[in-house]
């Protein structure tokens, strides 16, 4: 899940992005308002995590020229703004989800992930797709009662073909799900994983699309 986290305090920033790393998130960090918007409205990012207090352009501003732009990327606001009015007017504005600093790590995952299944047309923690039954919230793969042991790109790259079954996604759809802007992968990296994972899957679950990319095909 590629998310972006718009956070002018150098500190949490890099505390927010390290924690959502190692749970698996791909993080993009903007320090002020106008990146936050720019990056907000040209890049597809699965969420944003948000805060109010920004230097060139502030949240507010951020929520409400995302919106007139007719970006749906689902937006957390993480703020040390606790007043009831700014939780309303934040929710009015377009925001999804409000959170107050300090947040527990843990929390934001949990949130961050519900929003992902929530704008996916998943809200379900689980999702079934070609014989394989995928726990969203604990990462975890299973085909009947065999759990599949999978590293955590190669659960990125099932879950973004699961979510999309039946759709072609392309190699640069799957880089952008994987990898924030300051990685460098490989140039066969994601035919590496997806090697990899056609081998722990079983054959017959990812197809490929030569010269398009992979998929999922739609259950019968």
């Amino acid at each position: 899940m590629r998310v972006l986290l718009v956070e002018d305090e150098p500190d949490l920033a890099r505390a927010l992005a390290r924690g959502l790393g190692e749970a698996s998130f791909v993080v993009d960090v903007a320090s002020d308002g106008d990146e936050g918007l720019y990056r907000a409205c040209e890049i597809a990012y699965e969420a944003v995590v948000l805060d109010l207090m920004l230097p060139q352009r502030d949240g507010w501003d951020v929520l409400q020229r995302r919106r007139a732009a007719g970006r749906a990327t689902p937006v957390l606001i993480l703020t040390a703004r606790d007043a009831l009015a700014d939780r309303v007017r934040g929710l009015n504005l377009g925001a999804d989800d409000y959170l107050v600093k300090p947040v527990a790590l843990e929390e934001l995952v949990a949130r961050l992930r519900a929003l992902g299944r929530r704008a996916a047309a998943h809200p379900s923690p689980q999702l079934h797709v070609a014989g394989l039954r995928i726990d969203l919230a604990a990462r975890r793969v299973h085909r009947g009662d065999r759990e599949i042991e999978l590293t955590g790109r190669e659960y990125g790259i099932l879950e973004l073909l699961a979510r999309s079954h039946g759709t072609i996604v392309t190699r640069t759809e799957i880089s952008e799900h994987l990898y924030n802007d300051d990685a460098e992968p490989f140039s066969n990296a994601i035919d590496v994983h997806v090697a990899s994972l056609r081998r722990k899957l079983g054959g017959g679950v990812i197809q490929t699309r030569r010269g398009l990319g992979y998929l999922i095909a739609a259950e019968p």
